[in-house]
């Protein structure tokens, strides 16, 4: 077959499924293209997913606009009140807080399951008008003056004014485009799981730095739960994937104890890793082709945005679209231009501030280690850039 459409969408994730809903309800033709996986359960009485997301003001925005955030189940979602981040040192231990009050906000962000985003992504998309869903694998790719066209490994072609790269940190969209990009590996994994905690969370999200153990991050589930987030150096992953969730609660002792007591491995008891790297494309758009989220930037997690960002990429990308003049399609080259400079500078200051950080804290040299924490204390005492710098987490408008 030979089809035809205004946009054509690579990725199956949840940014790939909110740009076909955010595309189609603004009345523009699109074609999702699908792999062939089974979707994950998000019903109210599956396992706790261990893949979560810190979603923020924009993100929430984006997900309410396509009518998606009121079909999650609420009673799987848990909002963040509080971070509390902690350096290491016995000396001199680095503290820095953030809270909903100060930042006159009602929530700083909700953490919510890739299964729960997934399904109701899914729900929508049956019912989207302008939505084709397409089942297949894209072997080729071209680009013209016209359209991008798109080979399919069941010999069908598809034609669209705009392809959207949303299939990841290792896009084949990316490559077929020939984009360039610099690559780190930050010799980590992200080892997740969760727990149920002694102590009421009261919806703090905690995070210790660590020059030795990497970044601990555990963060609020609905009740007395909590998801681990640990950005484990690669020999430590490796022990940590290897031995029982129970140690590992005993390992997270040394830091959670006071504020949330014991921790309690959730059926079912397993824990999975994912290496962590920082992927900088040298480019967001090709002709005829715009990336987003991962596929357009990869950061560490210790900020819990790289999601975030990959949402704030559609939200822009909606915005420029739904802004062209009459009598430019969706891929015309000045409404790509516009789309990589919106984006520029939001992607620049995450890339910078979370490579910063991992370099900083994973230092072990003793002087900058007691300057970094006295840093993160002096920052605790200075309302204005705390402001400031919850004010970005929050999200900006693109």
């Amino acid at each position: 077959m030979h089809l035809q459409t205004d946009v054509c969408i690579i990725g199956n994730g949840v940014i790939g499924k909110v740009a076909a809903l955010g595309l189609a309800q603004a009345g523009v033709r699109v074609s999702l293209l699908c792999g062939s996986g089974t979707p994950a359960s998000g019903a109210a009485d599956a396992p706790w997913d261990v893949r979560v997301y810190a979603v923020n003001h924009v993100a929430h925005a984006l997900l309410s606009s396509v009518k998606v955030w009121e079909a999650l189940h609420a009673d799987r979602i848990a909002p963040v009140d509080v971070m509390d981040i902690r350096g290491d040192g016995a000396e001199h231990p680095g503290h820095l807080a953030f809270d909903s009050y100060g930042a006159r906000v009602g929530e700083l962000a909700w953490i919510v399951e890739d299964a729960n985003l997934n399904q109701a992504l899914d729900a929508a998309l049956k019912f989207a008008p302008n939505v084709r869903m397409l089942h297949g694998r894209a072997v080729r790719l071209h680009t013209d003056a016209e359209a991008a066209r798109v080979t399919l490994d069941n010999g069908d072609t598809l034609a669209a004014a705009l392809l959207v790269g949303a299939d990841g940190a290792h896009s084949w969209v990316r490559h077929q485009c020939e984009i360039g990009m610099d690559y780190r590996s930050y010799g980590q994994r992200a080892i997740v799981t969760n727990f149920a905690c002694e102590k009421p969370h009261r919806g703090v999200a905690h995070q210790w730095f660590t020059s030795e153990d990497g970044i601990v991050a555990l963060l609020p589930l609905p009740g007395e739960r909590v998801s681990l987030v640990w950005s484990a150096p690669e020999q430590l992953a490796q022990r940590l994937q290897a031995e029982p969730l129970e140690q590992l609660a005993q390992r997270l002792a040394h830091y959670c104890a006071g504020p949330l007591g014991r921790l309690t491995p959730l059926q079912p008891q397993v824990a999975k890793a994912f290496p962590l790297a920082l992927i900088r494309p040298h480019a967001i758009t090709a002709p005829r082709v715009a990336l987003v989220g991962d596929a357009a930037h990869v950061v560490h997690p210790l900020a819990g945005h790289g999601m975030n960002l990959g949402f704030a990429d559609v939200a822009g990308l909606l915005k420029v679209l739904a802004e062209r003049e009459p009598q430019r399609d969706c891929g015309d080259a000045r409404v790509l231009a516009r789309y990589a400079r919106a984006r520029k500078e939001d992607i620049l200051l995450m890339q910078l501030a979370t490579d910063g950080l991992e370099r900083l804290f994973s230092s072990d040299f003793a002087p900058l280690r007691v300057a970094r924490n006295l840093g993160l204390n002096l920052l605790d005492r200075l309302p204005l850039i705390k402001r400031q710098l919850i004010s970005h987490a929050l999200g900006r408008q693109p």
